[in-house]
């Protein structure tokens, strides 16, 4: 009796579509194609190359386990430490601010869970990446590289000081909120490069697009937004 209910049981895992879509990366792929349709393209986001990059990256083994159904909806999602990927579109429209050209090299300050950079490994040369959080730096690292992703070097470190040994760099993306750009980075980007960040204004936050100009930064703000706040240096320096 016990063996044919075990049959019965396995005959009902294999056939059972409720129980296996967990498992199965067909399923993944068509919640990330109606992500990128309805959340991303529907929104104005039409770049052919980023909405490639958004249906190709499996979001969901970038959050953890518990969220894994939840992880192509239209909200961020807690990834640990206190931190969060953000929702899809934020990320696709960061990364169309950001206009990633093959031949770029990125620093992006913030790595979290690596998703922002992978998206972006796909689209650019280089990508640089730092993160603070220990913990979190030595997760995405592995998971990138057992993924694949062989243009990203990670490192765990304060991303104000930027990544002096790798450059000058083309675009930096700023996956944290703060209430200024540091020295380092300006330096540290090429004239004509670009910056894109969420600045803290008057308690509230912008997501801004700066253009380096003659050694000076121009900023657009593009939208409203809410990330987690840059730790580090730039968080010590409010508690003075």
């Amino acid at each position: 009796m016990k063996k044919i209910l075990a049959f019965l049981f396995l005959l009902l895992f294999l056939f059972c579509p409720k129980m296996k879509k967990e498992n199965s990366e067909e399923y993944y792929k068509k919640l990330r194609e109606r992500m990128v349709k309805e959340q991303i393209e529907a929104r104005g986001i039409k770049d052919q190359r980023i909405l490639k990059a958004m249906k190709e990256v499996k979001r969901h083994l970038f959050v953890p386990e518990a969220y894994r159904e939840e992880s192509y909806n239209d909200y961020p999602l807690p990834i640990g430490e206190g931190q969060t990927i953000s929702q899809p579109f934020i990320v696709a429209f960061m990364t169309y601010l950001l206009e990633p050209e093959t031949t770029d090299k990125v620093l992006e300050i913030g790595t979290g869970s690596g998703y922002q950079a992978a998206i972006l490994s796909l689209l650019v040369k280089e990508v640089y990446t730092i993160e603070i959080i220990e913990k979190l730096a030595k997760e995405a690292e592995k998971r990138l590289k057992e993924l694949g992703y062989s243009n990203i070097k990670v490192k765990w470190g304060d991303g104000f000081e930027g990544w002096e040994e790798y450059a000058p760099f083309d675009k930096i993306i700023i996956t944290c909120a703060l209430p200024y750009i540091p020295q380092p980075l300006k330096e540290q980007l090429k004239e004509g490069g670009k910056i894109v960040a969420p600045m803290e204004r008057n308690g509230i936050q912008v997501l801004s697009l700066f253009t380096k100009k003659g050694g000076e930064l121009i900023e657009k703000v593009c939208d409203y937004v809410r990330f987690v706040p840059m730790r580090g240096k730039i968080e010590q320096e409010k508690e003075e």
